[in-house]
């Protein structure tokens, strides 16, 4: 481990239904990172380097999309990490201040989408998940259903098998999400559903309904990270928030060779991410009060409970019956409303993950606001894969 690495400024746009508002993608990013550098009181001469995410773009599409805050002639590296391009532009800006390559770093992530389902963009080389679908077909064949889901749905249905996980009990976390996404101005959807609704929406997928599926956004977010010194020269302690652990994962071989579907949507990932991340701030998940996960479809969001460390494996649906993953319960997940309901532009989701737990930790999240949160826990996961996990603590003034 280097230098302590503390966020100091987050921002972020309202999520939209892609075409529902006029902007382009320098318009996000434009409105992402003036709140961010505005939320720190920093000029865009602060920044040394810059991580910039975005799926759907050509190259130095990062660049074009920087340049609406200024042209300070610094680094920019284009990230493209699938769903979890947000968290690795984090992840490299983090880098860059923990080596002592840095003062200060931006992460700034964002995405304009087509509108329906992801779809393959090239069709004349090798599909980067080939691997990813030969097990799932291998496994439990292919449907009529797009990917995606169809995959999650795959590793919800292991889940049920394995452990006798109910459809209602998905059915809850979808419930969850939209719920506390009433009280997020920055979501897509700010609709409240009974159950029953959820339950009644139309099926994508078993046992995934569509209310249950996170929709395709427009959107963007942001995040300046800060050494210690740089922070104390700012008089930025008020705000900062440590980056206690974080841990990037890929693949690996459990991934394709034990043909589970959990294991194929980055189960172990998620896991062996989670485990070095307490490892390195000797944290556990049992203090952690607040978590933004990937919750893409409910079916991931179960999954990852035990990923994380939340409850013990084969135990999720229990966790979700009892309560324990709202506001009153053990641990309050995707306040949010997280992607289900939020919204999942890929290149900000991981920055928008970043900037409700830094408000959460700073008291700042209004009607959402987890009473005493201290710790917060961010899971962010792309297929073909990546998984990002990062643990945050209010700085220490004393």
């Amino acid at each position: 481990m280097g230098r302590k690495v503390y966020v100091v400024g987050v921002g972020m746009t309202k999520f939209e239904k892609p075409g529902a508002k006029d902007w382009d993608y320098p318009d996000m990013a434009r409105e992402a990172g003036t709140k961010a550098l505005e939320d720190a009181g920093l000029s865009i001469d602060d920044i040394e380097q810059a991580a910039v995410g975005y799926c759907y773009g050509d190259s130095t599409t990062g660049q074009r999309a920087f340049y609406e805050l200024g042209h300070p002639g610094i680094p920019i590296y284009n990230v493209n990490n699938n769903c979890s391009t947000g968290s690795t532009a984090l992840f490299m800006a983090k880098q860059f201040v923990e080596g002592g390559l840095a003062e200060c770093t931006m992460a700034l992530g964002f995405e304009k989408m087509e509108k329906g389902s992801l779809g393959i963009k090239y069709t004349d080389r090798t599909n980067p998940m080939d691997k990813h679908f030969q097990v799932m077909v291998e496994a439990r064949g292919f449907a009529k259903a797009p990917p995606a889901p169809q995959m999650f749905g795959n590793a919800g249905r292991e889940h049920m098998e394995k452990y006798g996980t109910t459809p209602e009990q998905f059915a809850k976390i979808g419930w969850k999400n939209h719920k506390h996404s009433v009280n997020n101005p920055y979501s897509q959807f700010q609709d409240e559903y009974s159950l029953e609704d959820i339950l009644a929406a139309p099926m994508v997928y078993e046992p995934l309904t569509k209310l249950q599926c996170c929709p395709t956004s427009d959107g963007a977010g942001a995040a300046i990270l800060a050494s210690e010194d740089f922070v104390r020269k700012h008089g930025l302690e008020g705000q900062a928030v440590e980056v206690l652990g974080q841990a990037m994962t890929t693949d690996y071989d459990s991934s394709f060779d034990e043909k589970s579907m959990m294991k194929m949507v980055g189960y172990d990932m998620t896991k062996n991410a989670a485990r070095k991340v307490y490892e390195q701030s000797g944290v556990g998940p049992e203090q952690v009060d607040v978590v933004e996960l990937h919750d893409c479809f409910s079916a991931n969001e179960m999954i990852t409970y035990e990923g994380l460390g939340l409850c013990p494996e084969g135990k999720a649906g229990e966790f979700v019956d009892s309560g324990a993953q709202t506001y009153g319960g053990q641990v309050v997940v995707n306040p949010s409303g997280g992607l289900i309901s939020k919204g999942h532009p890929l290149g900000a989701t991981g920055l928008a993950q970043c900037a409700e737990l830094n408000w959460q930790l700073r008291g700042e999240a209004d009607a959402r606001q987890v009473d005493g949160a201290k710790v917060a826990l961010q899971h962010n996961l792309g297929l073909g894969g990546a998984a990002v996990v990062t643990l945050y603590r209010k700085m220490d003034v004393a």
